[in-house]
């Protein structure tokens, strides 16, 4: 039987640099808007009242994944993790098991690295201070990638005081409340979805905007008047229009396909981003099972390069 590298989140951190999230983010993004990654629909299954499961499969560059990830919001509130789960990569010609790897480290670096790259695609120009509105881990990590963009310095806001302070720290920035952060140039939230952090009141002529957090049906993070006043942009039109922060808009009638533009399209020059200085943009990033595939893949190539070990295992 062939030995198998289960790689955790200290060697999948240790193997992919914010810097390179971003290329390998950006670059899946692309891949899969000219149809060369294949992505079926991610598949919820709900474990009321706690959470739920998602299965994310995916397959490019002659690999194919499936990510096993979990949800479950009140599992800090017990000293757990939210997100959890593994990650199978399989070669796609043979349909062999090359690895497996921790997915929570994977998700947190493909999610602050799509906030990064919307930035530096959709962000007005000169704009740099950072804004953030959440700083769980996911929160930092979306953090720590904008400032590998060069973005910064930012606002760090948390209900709990301590993770915004801990995060300040380490990048050199500042801590403020709500408002504060979303006064920014560069708004990001990942917050639970479970209330609007985002008000109409809080946008002004030039910002941008990436909405993390609202990743499930019933999740939202920004008030329906704001988002009427923003320009729209998702990872994922179906996946965004369903269980993501648009989907309150589409249920509303006040959100249309026609409004709403991919961002792999803006990086491929196929449409438009941002048209004016002045306009606010949004947006909405629910996850795509192709950005763990182009962070899963890096991992992989760095352990067959000897640079990160794992345990192996015979199955």
């Amino acid at each position: 039987m062939a030995e198998i590298p289960v790689l955790d989140a200290d060697a999948v951190l240790a193997a992919v640099s914010p810097a390179e999230a971003i290329e390998r983010t950006r670059l899946a993004f692309g891949r899969h808007a000219v149809g060369e990654w294949a992505m079926p629909p991610k598949v919820y299954l709900d474990s009321p009242p706690n959470g739920d499961f998602r299965a994310m499969p995916a397959r490019g560059e002659g690999f194919a994944l499936l990510k096993w990830v979990t949800s479950f919001p009140h599992n800090s509130e017990r000293g757990l993790p939210v997100v959890t789960g593994a990650l199978l990569l399989s070669d796609a010609g043979t349909g062999e098991l090359r690895a497996i790897m921790d997915c929570a480290s994977i998700t947190s670096l493909r999610t602050g690295a799509a906030a990064a790259v919307s930035a530096q695609v959709l962000a007005a120009g000169g704009a740099r201070s950072v804004g953030l509105i959440g700083c769980g881990i996911n929160g930092a990590w979306a953090a720590r990638c904008l400032a590998a963009a060069g973005y910064g310095p930012g606002v760090c806001a948390d209900l709990h005081a301590e993770a915004a302070e801990r995060l300040a720290a380490e990048l050199a920035w500042g801590v403020g409340d709500r408002a504060e952060a979303a006064a920014q140039d560069v708004v990001v939230t990942v917050t639970p979805g479970a209330e609007r952090v985002i008000l109409v009141s809080d946008l002004r002529p030039g910002q941008h905007l990436a909405v993390l957090g609202a990743d499930a049906q019933g999740k939202a993070e920004v008030e329906l008047a704001a988002l009427e006043r923003c320009r729209l942009f998702c990872d994922e039109w179906e996946q965004a229009a369903t269980g993501g922060e648009l989907a309150a808009g589409v249920a509303a009638r006040v959100v249309g396909r026609d409004q709403v533009t991919q961002l792999g399209e803006v990086i491929l020059g196929r449409a438009r981003g941002r048209r004016s200085k002045e306009e606010v943009t949004l947006f909405d990033s629910t996850g795509l099972a192709i950005q763990d595939l182009a962070i899963a893949v890096s991992v992989y190539e760095a352990w067959q390069r000897d640079e990160v070990h794992g345990q192996s295992v015979s199955l």
